[in-house]
């Protein structure tokens, strides 16, 4: 007989296993949530350094207003009342390249060049800064992660704060010192200043405290279904998706298409 074996979780008439633990008598109470959720992508515990990290990410991406994966839960919720699940889905499906998705591209980026790396923990800010330059000018006429911000163009709130926190809990390494030295060095390279995101720090955050880079995605949308759920309970109460229907549907105008002749 065919073996699908799992290390996540199992269940017999009388309990549930998670993790090689017992549900109920050794988890219950005695784990949080972002611990838990760390050990299962990791299939380890977190240290209490990179638990902090992880739980500070996951509210950095909860929720940044009304996002287009907002508008949309909303909206799904307004035509399928019945379907809560529905709406959380349309929001969580609209993580990509530019709500969301920048985390794990983020990470993704820094870690391409952070695996390269031998001993780094003796390294200077100029040497940081060098190996920034030469990934930027590797980079040439691409887009670069986690650099920019639509709304905070002068800095985005989080960046900082993330950074301090991953310093105080000694998780702060490589993919942090990297993103750092890019966002000192890219002006001249670039040819003009960008803020770091809240997205990508987290990226580069999460890639220091453990987590697999191809994972962080997941993490993001982790996180962005809390606030969905808030934004959700507060279209329960207040809604603004039949608005939005109507001012896009009494605007829209109808201009029919020119049939190309031969």
């Amino acid at each position: 007989m065919p073996e699908y074996p799992t290390g996540i979780g199992t269940s017999d008439i009388d309990s549930i296993s998670l993790l090689g633990h017992d549900l109920a008598g050794d988890l219950l109470g005695k784990v949080s949530f972002g611990e838990l959720a760390y050990w299962l992508a990791t299939k380890r515990r977190p240290t209490p350094g990179q638990l902090r990290v992880f739980e500070a990410v996951l509210v950095s991406l909860a929720d940044h207003g009304f996002t287009p994966t907002a508008i949309a839960a909303r909206l799904t919720l307004y035509s399928a009342p019945d379907s809560l699940q529905g709406a959380i889905a349309a929001g969580l499906l609209g993580g990509g390249s530019r709500f969301l998705g920048v985390t794990e591209d983020t990470g993704v980026y820094l870690h391409n060049v952070v695996e390269t790396l031998g001993e780094t923990s003796e390294w200077t800010d100029a040497r940081w800064d060098d190996l920034a330059r030469a990934t930027l000018t590797a980079s040439a006429g691409t887009a670069i992660p986690g650099l920019g911000h639509p709304v905070h163009k002068n800095g985005d709130p989080r960046t900082p704060v993330i950074i301090d926190i991953a310093r105080e809990a000694g998780v702060k390494g490589p993919h942090l010192e990297l993103f750092e030295a890019i966002g000192r060095v890219h002006p001249e390279i670039l040819g003009r200043t960008l803020p770091l995101n809240g997205a990508g720090v987290a990226g580069a955050a999460l890639a220091d405290a453990g987590l697999p880079v191809e994972l962080l995605r997941g993490f993001a949308l982790l996180a962005r279904t809390a606030g969905i759920i808030g934004h959700l309970a507060e279209e329960l109460q207040n809604p603004i998706g039949p608005d939005v229907y109507r001012e896009v549907d009494g605007n829209a105008v109808y201009r029919k298409s020119v049939e190309s002749s031969d």
